[in-house]
C-alpha cells in the first residue's frame, strides 16, 4: 500500500535539511525506504506477486543511486542518514 499523506509529511519534517526542503536526496531516500519496507511485508504474504516484486527492484535501484550520489557529494550526511534509517548494518 502506498504511503499516506500524513506519513509522507512526517518523513519530510524529519529528514529535511532546511525549512522549505521537500525533495532533497535525504527525503527521497527516507520515503523510498519506507515504501520498500511496506512492500517487503506485502511480498512476504503474497510470494507470487511478481509485478510488485519488479516495482520493489526498481525502488531499490533508485534508492541505491541516490545513496551513491549522496556518498559521493557529502559523506557525513550519507553516514548520518544510513545510521538514522538503519541501512547497511
Amino acid at each position: 500500500m502506498a504511503l499516506t499523506k500524513e506519513r509522507k509529511n512526517e518523513l519530510i519534517q524529519e529528514f529535511r535539511t532546511h525549512e522549505s526542503d521537500t525533495g532533497s536526496p535525504d527525503i527521497q531516500i527516507a520515503i523510498l525506504t519506507e515504501e520498500i519496507n511496506n512492500l517487503n511485508g506485502h511480498l512476504r504474504t503474497h510470494k507470487k506477486d511478481h509485478h510488485s516484486r519488479r516495482g520493489l527492484y526498481k525502488m531499490v535501484g533508485r534508492r541505491r543511486n541516490l545513496l551513491k550520489y549522496l556518498r559521493e557529494n557529502d559523506v557525513q550526511r550519507y553516514r548520518d542518514l544510513i545510521a538514522k534509517l538503519g541501512l547497511r548494518r
